[in-house]
């Protein structure tokens, strides 16, 4: 059975206080490219929820959106290898946006290992 790789809203950190909750409750894990927020059973037996952040130092609106617009991809793609009850909050950094988009891939997913979110 194939399954859906669909990114509906409800699978998206929409609200500061789940973004500030990820930051004071969750763990961080930097990379060089991209930070990943990880808070753990957030809602246990819920779905995995993602939010991406993208600050002016990446580039104009331009260049923030399609970086963003990668990064939705990226965990759009993986989403369903990650451990339920997850929030993961992607941070880009002003490199991410002249990284390919397969270099980004790599990033995150090394770092989704290292805070092992990564299903078995």
């Amino acid at each position: 059975m194939q399954r859906r790789l669909r990114f509906p809203k409800s699978r998206r950190l929409t609200l500061d206080s789940e973004f500030q909750r990820v930051r004071t409750e969750g763990a961080s894990i930097r990379g060089g490219t991209l930070t990943l927020g990880v808070l753990k059973n957030a809602e246990p037996k819920a779905l995995v929820r993602a939010g991406f952040i993208t600050s002016r130092r990446v580039g104009g609106a331009v260049v923030r959106n399609r970086t963003r617009r990668r990064l939705r991809e990226i965990f759009r793609k993986h989403q369903h290898e990650i451990c339920g009850g997850v929030w993961v909050v992607t941070i880009a950094s002003a490199r991410a946006a002249r990284e390919t988009s397969h270099a980004l891939e790599d990033e995150w997913l090394r770092l989704a290992r290292r805070a092992s979110i990564l299903a078995p």
